[in-house]
């Protein structure tokens, strides 16, 4: 308790000073209440008040996570562009600082309260449409990024199929080398991937890239929100099948997304090829039974394509 409070004092001190000559949202302003709220695995998170009543939502890092804060700034910035304002909400960044101790991203604090899935569908659906009337000839993105605490390999492919595999599937595979996972078993499964997936042909949308259900929510004004992206340009279905990862998604957040953009019929064979990114990701930053998912799911794939 005593350590809980030590720390307390010093995250007060270190995001007021975070505030202290900010333009914007919490210029000027001082930090009346400071408490801890659940955060990652990569950062602390914590509900600020302000003196003028106002609330904030902050992730405090060490210096060398920044870029982890960086990029997750850029990616609500982005998403933002093609989310529909009455649909649904992305928290919009509200100050981004590396010190010499620490790094800061302030955000709007959010009440999230309980309601009917289906805002989250068809707010996700327009993001994704909106995106898809604007998307670059490309697959991939700009610069390396973070899924979670993993790397996110940056770059463009013209083929879906070579970006989903070259970019996401081989990185976390050669990473999961140290593990014990051996890439040449899976040599002729990758390439029969690349065409597999190729055979799909999606167009490039803008996706959430990390949605599991602690990333969505419903505020208490009955609004979708999603946070916390993992954003490329991808086939849309990547998504979709990270939901369903996980669990805690009801049939109401699939009824309103597939009323606004119904998925193709075949949507259902790729979602264990898409799932097996985050698998990796796991199994490489978590260890433990997420090992035996990865190669369980590897088998599954193997046996439903190859054979």
């Amino acid at each position: 308790m005593l350590e809980e409070l030590k720390e307390e004092k010093y995250m007060h001190q270190f995001l007021q000073q975070a505030l202290l000559g900010a333009k914007g949202d919490g210029s000027g302003q001082s930090i009346s209440q400071i408490n801890s709220v659940a955060g990652g695995c990569i950062h602390k998170a914590w509900r600020l008040t302000l003196s003028d009543g106002r609330q904030l939502f902050a992730k405090t890092a060490a210096v060398e996570d920044f870029p982890k804060l960086s990029f997750e700034a850029s990616g609500l910035n982005s998403l933002a562009k093609f989310a529909n304002k009455h649909t649904i909400e992305i928290p919009k960044p509200l100050l981004l600082k590396k010190f010499e101790n620490g790094s800061v991203l302030f955000l709007p604090w959010l009440d999230l309260g309980n309601g009917s899935q289906t805002a989250i569908g068809k707010g996700l659906a327009l993001l994704h449409q909106s995106s898809l009337a604007q998307h670059p000839e490309k697959f991939g993105w700009e610069e390396h990024g973070y899924i979670g605490a993993g790397p996110q390999i940056g770059g463009w492919k013209d083929s879906w199929g070579e970006c989903f595999i070259n970019l996401r599937l081989l990185p976390q595979l050669k990473i999961a080398r140290k593990w014990g996972l051996n890439i040449s078993d899976w040599k002729d499964l990758l390439e029969s991937l690349i065409v597999f997936l190729e055979r799909h042909k999606p167009k490039p949308t803008l996706v959430h890239g990390d949605l599991w259900s602690g990333n969505a929510g419903i505020t208490k004004e009955g609004k979708a929100v999603i946070f916390d992206p993992a954003v490329w340009w991808a086939d849309r279905e990547v998504d979709i099948a990270m939901t369903r990862l996980f669990g805690g998604f009801s049939k109401d957040f699939y009824k309103g997304y597939e009323s606004i953009f119904p998925l193709e019929s075949t949507a259902e064979s790729r979602v264990d090829i898409y799932n097996l990114y985050h698998l990796l990701n796991h199994a490489n930053i978590f260890g433990g039974a997420y090992k035996v998912q990865c190669l369980t799911t590897l088998e599954n794939i193997k046996r439903n394509i190859l054979y």
